[in-house]
């Protein structure tokens, strides 16, 4: 009698550990993904990057030796698994001019649940004109208060300024290509500041174009003009923005800078162009 309850109670063991070993088994970690747009030339490769992170409550870790798939017009044409950092690379050669929307989602894996990210592919020719934009340049600024905020505002809850996206529509619909420029907080992270500001841009319905993050350091944009530069993208040539730092980059490189909304006495550089708000911008180019 001893030894059968023994039995039955050794089998109900069991059964209670392969149950929750199946439980335990099920529950994945539920990840954050973030992709940067990408800026290509037809049939030339471009390189697309995505970053996969833990989800937490005050901290997030790189999540290493993850498979992930590159998805263009519903069909998975690259895929690579993430480094140490959480990041990997994929490469894709855009066969039409466009804004392509891409797809990252994580493939098959045991630990990590399926989740997915957007991003921008822009495909220009070089010879297209386009507009460097400060994204600060299209956000209002907040209206002074006598009692102190509670907590922080964050960037994406900050309202745009009057009629940007339809003058900027204006601009970008038949003629010019559009970059919007986010600069990084100090340890910000460039893939998820740049999904932030993406988010924000098609929440108040700017036209689409290519988000690209730099450092907040003085001389970050002016290599990065130069870099562009040196390969190929000559008609670059103008930036409008909000700071007097941005308007200098262009300036120091006889290009055009137009300053919205007008600054401050003092705080337009010699030979920058002011624009007391968007709806001056066109008269301005």
């Amino acid at each position: 009698m001893i030894s059968q309850t023994r039995r039955a109670c050794l089998s109900l063991l069991l059964i209670l550990g392969a149950s929750l070993g199946l439980l335990f088994a099920a529950e994945k970690i539920t990840p954050f993904l973030f992709i940067k747009d990408v800026l290509a030339s037809p049939h030339q490769p471009a390189t697309i990057e995505a970053k996969l992170i833990s989800k937490g409550l005050l901290t997030s870790n790189p999540l290493g030796g993850e498979p992930l798939d590159l998805v263009v017009d519903g069909k998975v044409v690259a895929t690579a698994m993430t480094g140490g950092d959480g990041r990997a690379f994929f490469t894709y050669i855009p066969k039409t001019q466009g804004l392509v929307l891409i797809q990252v989602r994580v493939g098959n894996s045991p630990r990590v649940a399926s989740t997915d990210a957007h991003a921008t592919l822009a495909v220009w020719e070089k010879r297209q004109p386009i507009l460097m934009i400060e994204l600060s340049s299209l956000i209002e600024e907040p209206t002074p208060s006598p009692v102190p905020p509670m907590g922080i505002t964050f960037e994406p809850e900050r309202r745009p300024m009057t009629e940007a996206a339809d003058e900027l529509d204006k601009l970008t619909r038949f003629y010019y290509r559009v970059i919007y420029v986010v600069a990084l907080s100090a340890g910000g992270d460039g893939a998820r500041a740049s999904a932030e500001a993406r988010d924000w841009l098609n929440r108040h319905k700017f036209p689409t174009g290519y988000v690209m993050t730099l450092p907040s350091a003085p001389q970050a944009l002016g290599e990065k003009i130069d870099e562009f530069h040196a390969a190929g993208w000559k008609t670059i040539k103008i930036g409008i923005g909000r700071s007097k730092a941005f308007a200098e980059a262009f300036l120091q490189r006889r290009l055009e800078a137009v300053i919205v909304p007008e600054p401050t006495k003092g705080d337009v550089p010699r030979k920058a162009k002011v624009a007391k708000d968007w709806k001056e911008v066109r008269k301005r180019l």
